[in-house]
């Protein structure tokens, strides 16, 4: 629940201080490398999740 507090109360102000630090920590060129690799690592996940769900499926019809 405090996790949702803390959410609604982030606005422009805080999210533009949030970029600045990610900028200065990692500098602009870094930054694509970076968004690329939590783009497939959130990819992986997904297929992840997928081929999970899809063998609790294939293991409730077995058991049925």
């Amino acid at each position: 629940m405090l996790a949702l507090k803390i959410l609604g109360m982030i606005g422009a102000p805080q999210i533009i201080l949030i970029i600045a630090v990610v900028l200065l920590l990692f500098g602009g060129r870094k930054i694509p490398e970076l968004m690329k690799g939590l783009g497939s690592g959130i990819k992986e996940f997904k297929n992840a999740t997928k081929e999970d769900e899809d063998s609790s499926k294939i293991e409730k019809k077995k058991e049925n």
